[in-house]
């Protein structure tokens, strides 16, 4: 136990794996559970029903766990979840879930979460995403993997961030962000697709082309949404080597949010 530092409070019904590190004064409520080889900085407290995975860096001063910022909660034991390895920088505040969607707030695995963040109630991030400086989420946002926020990003509640999206500093982020898509503005519009971040991932000539063709569908050749779609179905056939990513877009703009439809 000498990883906790002898100001830190840590409620006895706290699980907290043997290997991990407690700073100074950092408060950890009774249902907490932290697992093997996270590190929590000084000034923090976690509360709540929350469970931290392996590996993680929690730096000093975040919230994480607090009730949501909703005035229907009542006190229901909702969840945040966080997985493993990710690095959550300063000053972030992360709230549970709320009964009127799936009663957690889920973090996914390798992410990059810089100070001042905040994820609402119910929000789903996915895997190596990267949030920058004050980057925001109302409730109920979904995020794919490999998104990068801007710093100072606003997201609407309900809205979701396809995989491989990317926004820049200050987007305002009113409707659902279709994967790979780049976005600039107050509200948000599409700029491009985020075809360097694709390069540094792995994706071949062959794969970027077609998702710069699908780029040219959905937002240079004056089509509609659903003209759009059946545009970018026809890719596949002549493109099987893209079809994972084809249906990766397809699957995204088949079910927009309610009333919001995608970034044009």
């Amino acid at each position: 136990m000498t990883r906790i530092h002898p100001t830190a409070i840590i409620d006895k019904g706290a699980e907290l794996h043997e290997t991990v590190e407690v700073g100074a004064y950092s408060v950890i409520g009774p249902h907490v559970r932290i697992d093997r080889g996270s590190k929590i900085g000084a000034h923090c407290v976690i509360e709540g029903h929350t469970s931290i995975g392996a590996d993680n860096h929690i730096f000093q001063f975040n919230s994480l766990g607090a009730i949501p910022q909703d005035k229907k909660y009542a006190g229901e034991p909702c969840e945040l979840i966080i997985g493993d390895r990710n690095t959550i920088r300063e000053f972030c505040t992360f709230n549970i879930g709320t009964i009127g969607d799936k009663a957690c707030t889920r973090v996914g695995n390798d992410n990059w979460i810089m100070a001042y963040v905040h994820l609402a109630h119910d929000c789903e991030i996915g895997n190596h995403a990267i949030f920058a400086n004050n980057s925001s989420l109302a409730g109920h946002v979904q995020v794919g993997d490999y998104v990068i926020l801007g710093g100072f990003t606003t997201v609407h509640q309900f809205c979701r961030l396809g995989a491989h999206s990317f926004t820049s500093i200050n987007a305002m982020i009113w409707a659902d962000l279709p994967p790979f898509v780049m976005c600039q503005g107050q509200p948000a519009k599409a700029r491009s697709m985020n075809f360097e971040g694709l390069k540094r991932r792995g994706f071949s000539p062959e794969r970027i082309k077609v998702i710069k063709e699908i780029y040219k569908l959905l937002y240079r050749d004056n089509l509609t949404l659903e003209q759009s779609k059946v545009a970018v179905s026809e890719l596949e056939k002549s493109n099987p080597h893209s079809a994972i990513d084809i249906q990766m877009m397809l699957g995204f703009l088949n079910a927009p949010s309610a009333d919001r439809g995608i970034v044009r």
